[in-house]
């Protein structure tokens, strides 16, 4: 048996190869919407992708089981399971390309093969209703059991997956404490398993599909029965259980409704990727004067875009946070993106863009252009505090402090009076922060803070930066906070 894991660090998300070398047939399990880091990897292990399978309908990336169908007729194993709500509903519709999709609707203890490997699917809900996980066996290897399972977002390292998200992203009332429920009973199937049972899981350290990942990348059924404080909180009880999964899950991302949506009903076919034009200092001023465009300013050095940059242009550096960035403060996804960015970084940025649904990034021009242009049009600036000063300035009248951490880190402690809104859901909150002549902005490290600052900026707030980390605040934190 062939077993690769393929990571997207910036999104925390890992896709699957498994395939079989005896006869040169291979899976892949939840791969990203840019299938071509997929088949390039299968070109190398000398084997050819005849199938995907899906553990569910996914919250935080577009999926490629589309794009391998309509390209390539690939067969699909997909869950039929959970409610009507939340089933596949594009492979009902005929292919774009002419035809049907070759899709296997799977049930609980359903089997296929691929070559001489046994898939298994288990249905698993709690996170999504129509959940499935799949035991893998190696027959070809003369396994007569499973060696793993890939657990998709059902169970991390570490942690397990979150059962509020279709209430908390995508808006579904009601569902949260019966999904908790359910997630349950699904764990009770999980500690059935024998401990050797490698787990392979959908997510590591820094997604938000759970709260407290871990940052290996697989673990086994026994260390997680031992040492997951989730799995240890459902032997204690159904109540207990319920308690600690919904307790502290992070604000998710404010696309993760709309990839619910179009992984639900189909997402749009990607064929290449888009390839945007590399803009001289003029065109670059005409996109910045140009309203319907999005600049989206990838430098690293945050102090330096609140010192100059284009007016009302977005910060989202480019580094781990920047699918985050862009996805939660970009509510519309056919804006069109200007990118100021290192041409090195174009085509890793326009993956990490359509891997989230934004396909209409139309330009980029680089730093060294940016600099020219800075030379010869208008500039914005965002005022940059420390902490202290923000301390100071706090009980001003007209002025109020904003928190952009989860809400988990201000109930563990927050700044007397600040008001919290998370960046990751801010578009939702920006209606009901204070109406104040000058907001002081924060998170924990000043990494969120600068991404919410030009975005509020944008929005015709006044802001003041406050770089820094939180844990060197020395001042009293709210009375709530003191109390606990």
């Amino acid at each position: 048996m062939l077993f690769r894991q393929i990571f997207d660090p910036k999104l925390a998300q890992y896709a699957y190869l498994i395939g079989c070398q005896q006869t040169g047939e291979a899976l892949v399990v939840d791969p990203e919407r840019d299938i071509d880091q997929y088949l390039e990897l299968a070109e190398e292990e000398g084997v050819e992708i005849v199938a995907v399978a899906e553990t569910h309908i996914h919250a935080d990336f577009l999926s490629g089981a589309r794009e391998f169908a309509e390209r390539f007729d690939t067969k699909l194993y997909l869950s039929d399971e959970g409610t009507d709500d939340w089933k596949y509903e594009w492979i009902k519709e005929p292919k774009e390309s002419g035809g049907s999709y070759d899709a296997q609707l799977l049930y609980d203890g359903d089997t296929f093969t691929i070559g001489n490997i046994e898939v298994e699917a288990v249905h698993t809900p709690g996170h999504t209703p129509e959940h499935l996980a799949f035991t893998i066996t190696d027959k070809g290897g003369g396994a007569t059991e499973p060696m793993g399972v890939v657990t998709g977002d059902f169970a991390f390292v570490n942690d397990l997956g979150r059962p509020d998200l279709l209430e908390s992203a995508a808006k579904v009332e009601g569902v949260m404490e019966p999904s908790a429920r359910e997630l349950y009973s699904s764990v009770q199937r999980f500690l059935e398993m024998p401990d050797y049972m490698q787990i392979w899981p959908a997510h590591g350290a820094g997604s938000t599909c759970g709260k407290a990942l871990g940052a290996v990348p697989q673990t086994t059924i026994g260390y997680e029965r031992k040492y997951n404080p989730m799995v240890g909180a459902a032997l204690e009880g159904e109540d207990r259980f319920v308690e600690a999964i919904l307790d502290g899950q992070p604000e998710p991302q404010l696309y993760f409704a709309r990839m619910k949506r179009d992984n639900k009903l189909g997402a749009p076919v990607l064929g290449q990727l888009p390839q945007p034009k590399k803009l001289t200092v003029g065109e670059l001023k005409t996109h910045a004067e140009n309203d319907e465009s999005l600049i989206v300013d990838t430098r690293i050095d945050r102090s330096a875009f609140m010192e100059t940059h284009i007016p009302g242009a977005l910060y989202a550096p480019m580094n781990k946070s920047f699918n985050t960035v862009v996805g939660s403060l970009v509510e519309d996804e056919t804006t069109p993106i200007v990118l100021l960015i290192d041409e090195g970084d174009v085509e890793e940025a326009v993956r990490d863009l359509v891997r989230i649904g934004y396909d209409n990034v139309v330009a980029f021009a680089t730093l060294e252009t940016l600099q020219r242009y800075f030379a010869d049009a208008e500039t914005a600036s965002i005022e940059e505090i420390d902490f202290a000063e923000m301390e100071q300035r706090r009980h001003a009248d007209d002025t109020a402090v904003v928190d952009v951490r989860f809400r988990s880190e201000y109930d563990a402690g927050h700044v007397a009076d600040a008001h919290n809104a998370s960046y990751t859901r801010l578009p939702e909150y920006e209606a009901d922060l204070p109406d104040a002549d000058t907001l002081l902005v924060h998170c924990g490290s000043g990494a969120r803070a600068a991404a919410a600052s030009a975005y509020l900026a944008r929005a015709g707030r006044s802001v003041a930066f406050v770089n820094g980390n939180f844990s060197d605040y020395e001042a009293p934190v709210s009375e709530e906070a003191v109390a606990a």
